[in-house]
C-alpha cells in the first residue's frame, strides 16, 4: 500500500490545506491528526517524516512542528542518508542534528507565546514520542497525546509511558484497532492531501 507523494513546498500551501482540513473534519481528533500528517510532509527526512500539532483544551489550533535540522543548518544540505549510524561517524548521523517534531512544536509555541501555556493541551503526533520528547512534553502541562504510529524502537517505550503516567498525561493510539505501518501512514497522508486539493 503506497501513495503518490504530493510535496507541500511552502508554508502558504500548508496554510491552504490547513484551512480546508479545519473545514472538512467535524471531529477534533480526525482534524488534528490529519493536520499532523500534512505537517509531516514538510520534513526533508526521506525515512521518517514526523509531524506534531498541539490543540488547546478548548480545541483551538495552537501550533505545529515537524522534524528538521537545527537552526542554521539547511534542510536541503543536510546529510539525511545518515550513513554515520552504520559507520560510527557522528558527523554523518542525523540523530545528533535533528530536532523532533514534538520539540519543534513546543519551541514554536514558546517563541510566539512567551506568557502562553500548554496546560491541558492535546498533542497529535504522527509517531509516538521518543524518550527525550517525552521528558520535554511532561514539563509543558500537555495532558493528552494521540499518536498515529508506534515509535520505531518499541523497547524504549516503557520509560516514556512511565513518564506520561507520572505526569498525568494520557497517551493513546489514534487507531486502537490495528497497528499503523509506515506505508499505511504515507498512504493516508497522500489520500488526505488528494481529498483536500480537490475541494
Amino acid at each position: 500500500m503506497s501513495g503518490k507523494r504530493i510535496d507541500i513546498t511552502s508554508k502558504e500551501e500548508l496554510e491552504i490545506l490547513f484551512n480546508k482540513c479545519l473545514a472538512y473534519y467535524d471531529n477534533d481528533d480526525d482534524k488534528y491528526m490529519a493536520l499532523a500528517l500534512l505537517v509531516s510532509d514538510r520534513s526533508k527526512d526521506p525515512r521518517n517524516q514526523v509531524g506534531a500539532v498541539i490543540a488547546s483544551a478548548s480545541g483551538e489550533l495552537l501550533v505545529y512542528g515537524y522534524n528538521g535540522a537545527t537552526m542554521g543548518v539547511s534542510d536541503d544540505d543536510f546529510p539525511w542518508d545518515s550513513t554515520g549510524e552504520k559507520t560510527g561517524d557522528i558527523m554523518h548521523n542525523k540523530d545528533y542534528f535533528v530536532v523532533h517534531a514534538e520539540m519543534n512544536a513546543i519551541i514554536n509555541y514558546l517563541k510566539t507565546n512567551r506568557n502562553g501555556t500548554l496546560k491541558d493541551a492535546t498533542m497529535y503526533v504522527t509517531w509516538c514520542p521518543c524518550n527525550n520528547c517525552a521528558k520535554v512534553i511532561a514539563q509543558t502541562g500537555i495532558k493528552r497525546i494521540i499518536y498515529h504510529r508506534m515509535y520505531s524502537k518499541p523497547e524504549q517505550i516503557t520509560p516514556n509511558l512511565f513518564i506520561f503516567e507520572k505526569a498525568g498525561i494520557e497517551c493513546v493510539p489514534y487507531s486502537p484497532y490495528y497497528e499503523i505501518t509506515k506505508e499505511d501512514q504515507m498512504f493516508q497522508r497522500s489520500c488526505i492531501k488528494s481529498k483536500l486539493l480537490k475541494k
